[in-house]
């Protein structure tokens, strides 16, 4: 049944101009390093932007803007039409709609992995403890660790803690999820099933933006792949076009690079 929604179009069901994250113009300096540099970026509601480049491009940063995990010089990044905000309980209100996902799980060591996908919907959406527990079992069901509840995050295989994180970002019902390289601390045996899982979500119509060096991911998954080097973004284009005719020389020499073995 899920096949119907494989192909879907970028905009979803909603009107043309749903656009649910916008960067515009957005500069963001390490010092002397100008890691983005004017940055124009909008992602549809339902769409899946994986974003891609050799090491140092700023796409790490770039997906850390957009729940302020760091903050812009200049420009403005909006969801849902509403600029980020500063501080303080809106911003976590925010960061509830925005899941994130990193390279490392940050779970709570000493919380079970159910307590791990409950306490968000608890503290910060003040869900009832019953229904937020049913809703987490279901969820680390959907990700294929439902039998895993009861333990805690270091009795778990990386993949398996991947995917308890991104059960976690799930169940706070975010409206677009974040992808921070997922699975570059993991074993390769481990990748393909948090990217799996990331597929099935893309299938079910996540809006998600995903830094990956998966390009099997990027090539299967992705509405739009963007393409970042020196803190620009250098190309966008649908998966067909970036692989078998990428436009800019680096975009060329970097898939040269990595698509040859």
């Amino acid at each position: 049944m899920s096949e119907v929604s494989v192909t879907k179009d970028a905009g979803g069901p909603g009107p043309a101009t749903d656009k649910l994250v916008v960067l515009d113009n957005v500069n963001k300096h390490f010092g002397a390093l100008h890691v983005l540099q004017d940055i124009e970026l909008t992602v549809a509601r339902g769409e899946v932007v994986v974003v891609i480049g050799p090491s140092g491009s700023g796409k790490s940063t770039l997906c850390r803007t957009i729940n302020r995990l760091e903050t812009v010089d200049s420009g403005r990044v909006t969801i849902d039409d509403k600029p980020l905000p500063e501080e303080g309980k809106e911003l976590a209100k925010l960061r509830a709609d925005v899941g994130m996902v990193f390279q490392s799980f940050n779970l709570f060591a000493h919380k079970t992995v159910l307590e791990n996908v409950t306490l968000g919907q608890v503290k910060v959406r003040k869900t009832d403890k019953q229904a937020a527990e049913t809703k987490a079992r279901a969820l680390l069901d959907r990700v294929g660790v439902g039998n895993q509840a009861d333990k805690y995050p270091a009795q778990l295989s990386g993949g398996q803690q991947q995917r308890v994180a991104i059960a976690r970002a799930l169940a706070m019902d975010p409206k677009v999820m974040l992808f921070d390289e997922p699975t570059s601390a993991l074993d390769p045996e481990m990748i393909n099933e948090v990217l799996e899982v990331m597929q099935q979500l893309a299938r079910d119509g996540m809006t998600m933006v995903v830094v990956t060096h998966e390009m099997g991911f990027a090539r299967s998954a992705a509405n739009r792949v963007v393409f970042m080097a020196d803190g620009r973004i250098v190309e966008e284009a649908t998966p067909d076009q970036f692989f078998s005719n990428p436009r800019s020389d680096r975009a060329k020499d970097f898939l040269s690079k990595i698509l040859h073995h």
